[in-house]
């Protein structure tokens, strides 16, 4: 896991050095307004329990406001697509069949193009459904017309549940 994380992290400080110039002036341009971008990506579990360290493949759809270059909010959205039981922080095990993760977050736009969120969230789930604080970075760049791509990675931690940490690759349009 550290290996992917550490990958992750050096392609985005590579295409951050490579692409500054280029988003500069795409952001003069695109300062605000709708964003919305499709995301697929892989959702890491540590679990004691019966599947033990899971990898659940998950999908994302993100929706953003910017009110400027710099500020913004979004509702992102997550589904992860299998079934499975993890340890809760008390030791109880507990089945998960495909929960949705719906999180309200602060966007702060770095000049860069690293995008840092934060914000509340649910997972919502027929067996047991857990409030969540999210943290996580993305890096956009654009590759045409109001189209980027953008690698993601959160942290999501579950109040009196498990945490997940996800990686992803989306590819979004600005309006």
């Amino acid at each position: 896991m550290k290996t992917v994380f550490f990958l992750i992290i050096s392609l985005c400080a590579t295409q951050v050095s490579l692409a500054q110039q280029h988003h500069r002036i795409e952001q003069q341009t695109n300062t605000k307004g709708l964003r919305i971008a499709a995301i697929i990506g892989h959702t890491f579990i540590n679990s004691d329990g019966i599947d033990g360290n899971l990898y659940i493949p998950s999908w994302g759809l993100d929706l953003d406001y910017w009110f400027n270059h710099q500020w913004g909010i979004g509702l992102h959205n997550d589904v992860e697509i299998e079934n499975f039981v993890v340890t809760k922080n008390n030791n109880e095990t507990i089945e998960r069949v495909n929960p949705l993760v719906l999180t309200l977050d602060g966007l702060y736009h770095l000049d860069n193009g690293i995008v840092i969120s934060l914000g509340p969230g649910v997972e919502l789930e027929k067996n047991e459904s857990f409030f969540l604080a999210r943290v996580g970075i993305e890096y956009e760049f654009d590759i045409a017309n109001g189209f980027y791509v953008m690698p993601t990675l959160f942290y999501d931690q579950r109040f009196d549940g498990f945490s997940t940490t996800t990686f992803g690759l989306g590819i979004g349009h600005a309006f």
